[in-house]
């Protein structure tokens, strides 16, 4: 059972089919997550395992009802987040 505030990345290897989700204790982890199946995907695509593919993922929150997409406070989507993220002098 979900807790307010739990978190999840979403993932579909292969567009259209089931995708399936990774609970994670934080953004920090989720980001961790999305970038290991992405790298993953392509090397499977690149190393001819797979002849193509269209994968897509995501976070999300639980807000106590139900699982939705999850934004920064900055109104920021994950995607958006980690590009803002990486672009910082830290990274």
């Amino acid at each position: 059972m979900a807790n307010t505030g739990d978190l999840r990345v979403w993932w579909i290897p292969q567009i259209p089919m089931e995708g399936f989700y990774v609970n994670v204790s934080d953004v920090e982890q989720a980001i961790k997550i999305l970038e290991v199946l992405a790298d993953y995907d392509e090397f499977q695509y690149f190393h001819n395992v797979k002849p193509d593919y269209s994968n897509a993922g995501g976070l999300q929150v639980f807000d106590g009802d139900e699982w939705v997409d999850w934004y920064s406070a900055d109104g920021l989507d994950i995607d958006d987040y980690i590009k803002e993220e990486y672009a910082r002098p830290n990274h």
